[in-house]
């Protein structure tokens, strides 16, 4: 007899088919558009590669989401360290959003 489990956990929603060039647009209205620009280029570009190759579509929704987060905590990232608090420490990103 096999153990099975009791209940699967439901998968994030997929982003919309826009959410990337909305995505874009507000990468580029950022103030670290010129930074943040060919940061989201490259990972968008690696993800579409592994999209082509495995069919999967999930590199692509991993990228959008992963930015997503990013722009929207921006503000507190700025304001933590504007505050001149030590952050020596650091914190990983996915400890402090938890899993995507």
């Amino acid at each position: 007899m096999s153990v099975q489990p009791d209940h699967v956990p439901a998968l994030p929603q997929p982003p919309a088919p826009t959410a990337a060039a909305q995505l874009l647009t507000r990468i580029l209205s950022h103030r670290r558009a010129a930074q943040w620009g060919p940061a989201f280029g490259r990972d968008w570009v690696k993800a579409l590669e592994d999209s082509r190759t495995t069919y999967i579509l999930t590199p692509l929704h991993e990228v959008v989401r992963t930015w997503q987060m990013r722009l929207d905590t921006a503000p507190a990232v700025e304001a933590f360290t504007a505050s001149g608090l030590d952050d020596e420490d650091g914190v990983d990103l996915d400890q402090a959003l938890g899993a995507r």
